[in-house]
């Protein structure tokens, strides 16, 4: 029988059936011995081929006999076979991060994993500037929606993006990813975090990963709260590739190997002062290609 991995503590596995007449029934299982000598752990995510154990043989109902082959796997948080990504920005309390919403933007084109933007708490941004983000993104191509998750405000909206889907939501810590998962299942599933008076910053309160069904074929992954967001993987050479806004003016450098940053005719910095590329999304994506720079020279020595 083949399930989908909704949870996981220690060495045990809740499993989701997806097929036949024990469809959506859930079984708590454990790996099978060959798995654990093969170093294959399991993932949130994963659809495994599970085999129902008699009653009286073990407490555990099922055991995981194999891991189907991932369609896509992110390390940290560990997740598998996302369909969709919500990337989370509060609007205030915290302030926008956007270097991190570029980095995870990146990733989701890196990972070839749709991506759509949550702009949250657009009641305590007074004057507005939520609106300068939103234009910005909308531009480039991104579904961006506008929410006051804590009045269930836009969350509908969320709703419909997430149908027929296995979403993982991402975001600092403080932005509302539990409240907006709270709100669009009306109750509460996950622990709100609390904002930090003197900091005015998220503390972080999920601690594991976990998949919440929302109705038929549709799942949100509820994660860890990322006070950092490793993109390593992606090559500092290779960054402009996952802006997508950079793909047309990238054809006009002069240069095959052109890094966008220092050469003369390079068609990414011809399209900025044009103003067809945001200036700002722009400076963003060179001080994220440093980052990436600096940890790629520092693993040379």
């Amino acid at each position: 029988m083949q399930g989908l991995i909704i949870e996981n503590k220690s060495n045990l596995y809740k499993v989701v059936s997806v097929e036949g007449e024990s469809k959506g029934t859930i079984y708590e299982t454990k790996i099978r011995g060959k798995l654990k000598k093969n170093d294959i752990v399991p993932v949130v995510g994963d659809y495994v081929e599970i085999r129902i154990l008699p009653k009286e043989e073990k407490k555990e109902q099922a055991v995981i006999e194999n891991i189907l082959k991932r369609k896509v796997f992110i390390k940290r948080p560990k997740i598998s076979n996302i369909t969709q990504m919500i990337f989370v920005v509060s609007s205030k309390n915290p302030k926008p991060d956007l270097i991190m919403l570029d980095k995870q933007l990146a990733f989701s084109e890196y990972m070839n994993v749709k991506a759509i933007i949550v702009l949250n708490k657009i009641d305590l941004d007074k004057k507005q500037q939520f609106e300068q983000i939103e234009s910005t993104y909308k531009k480039i191509g991104y579904k961006v929606i506008k929410t006051m998750a804590k009045e269930s405000i836009g969350i509908e909206n969320v709703k419909q993006i997430l149908k027929n889907n296995i979403n993982v939501f991402a975001g600092n810590s403080g932005v509302g990813k539990s409240t907006l998962i709270n709100s669009i299942f009306d109750k509460k599933i996950t622990e709100e975090g609390r904002i930090s008076k003197k900091n005015k910053r998220g503390k972080n309160t999920t601690t594991k990963t976990r998949l919440y069904e929302i109705d038929k074929d549709t799942y949100i992954a509820d994660t860890p709260g990322f006070s950092t967001f490793d993109i390593s993987e992606i090559k500092s050479k290779d960054l402009a590739l996952y802006f997508k806004e950079f793909s047309q003016a990238i054809d006009k450098c002069e240069f095959g190997d052109c890094t966008h940053i220092k050469e003369q005719n390079c068609g990414i910095k011809q399209a900025v002062e044009k103003g067809k590329i945001s200036k700002e999304r722009y400076e963003r994506f060179y001080k994220i290609y440093s980052e990436l720079k600096q940890m790629e020279e520092r693993k040379k020595w």
